[in-house]
C-alpha cells in the first residue's frame, strides 16, 4: 500500500489505521495507538471533535462517513485496518458496509447492542466490540468481592485478578498444582510495593499477594471465590 495524500497535500503512510467517530470510545483508541507510535486518520462529521483532536492526532478530517464519495476521496478502502466507533446505528451499519465493499481487510466496529453488532458482522465488520456491556461486566466482577480486575473474551475465556488463595500461600505453584486441581493457569503475581513478575513453577505466592488467572470463565469465577 502506498502513501496517499489527504487534502491539503498531507501524506498518510502505509501502516496507518484509520479510525471513524472520534467520540469517546474512537478518540480513546485513536489516542492509544498515537501512543503506540501508530499512524492514525480520524474521520468525524462533527467540526467541533475534528477540531479538538486536530493537535493529538496524526491526521483528522471532518467527513460523512456514510457518503461512499467522502470515503473514497479520503481513501478509506486502501487502509488495511480500520475502526468504526460511530455511536449512530444507521451510520456504523452503512459505514462498515462502504469499508467492507473497498475491501477493508480488518474492520473494528462498535456496538451499542447484540442485534447492532449482529448486523455488523453480517455486513463486513470482523471484529465487534461492546464496550459498556464489557465495562458493565467488569464493575459487576469487582463488586462481587471475588476479583480485583476481570475480562473476558468472546469464547468464554477470562482472565482475573484476584487475591491469593490460602492453598497457594507459602508453597510453589507445581505444588498447590493449581493447573490441575482447578483448571485455571496462574499467569503472574503483583506484590504491595513491587512490579508484576510472571508466573512459574516455582514461584511462591504470600499472604496478600494477588493472582492473575486465565481459564474458562467458569473455572476463573470458581477460582477466585477460594478463599
Amino acid at each position: 500500500m502506498l502513501d496517499r495524500l489527504l487534502p491539503g497535500g498531507r501524506k498518510v503512510g502505509p501502516g496507518a489505521i484509520i479510525v471513524l467517530g472520534l467520540g469517546r470510545f474512537g478518540s480513546a483508541a485513536a489516542q492509544t495507538l498515537v501512543d503506540l507510535d501508530i499512524e492514525v486518520l480520524g474521520v468525524d462529521a462533527n467540526p467541533a471533535l475534528v477540531a479538538r483532536y486536530a493537535e493529538e492526532l496524526t491526521h483528522v478530517v471532518q467527513a460523512d462517513t456514510t457518503d461512499v464519495e467522502a470515503l473514497r476521496q479520503l481513501g478509506a478502502a486502501d487502509f488495511a485496518r480500520a475502526v468504526v466507533a460511530i455511536g449512530d446505528v444507521e451510520a456504523s451499519i452503512i459505514t462498515v458496509l462502504h469499508l467492507a465493499e473497498g475491501g477493508v481487510g480488518e474492520i473494528w466496529a462498535k456496538a451499542v447492542s447484540r442485534t447492532h453488532g449482529e448486523i455488523l458482522t453480517r455486513v463486513g465488520a470482523h471484529h465487534v466490540v461492546y464496550p459498556e456491556r464489557s465495562a458493565g461486566e467488569r464493575v459487576g466482577h469487582a463488586l462481587s468481592g471475588f476479583m480485583v480486575d476481570y475480562f473476558e473474551f468472546e469464547d468464554g475465556f477470562a482472565i482475573a485478578r484476584t487475591q491469593a488463595p490460602r492453598v497457594t500461600i507459602g508453597v510453589p505453584l507445581r505444588e498447590s498444582i493449581v493447573r490441575t486441581r482447578y483448571r485455571v493457569t496462574v499467569v503472574g503475581l503483583k506484590r504491595t510495593g513491587e512490579e508484576f513478575i510472571y508466573a512459574v513453577p516455582e514461584t511462591v505466592p504470600l499472604a496478600g499477594d494477588e493472582l492473575i488467572v486465565s481459564g474458562r470463565r467458569d473455572v476463573v469465577e470458581d477460582f477466585c471465590r477460594l478463599r
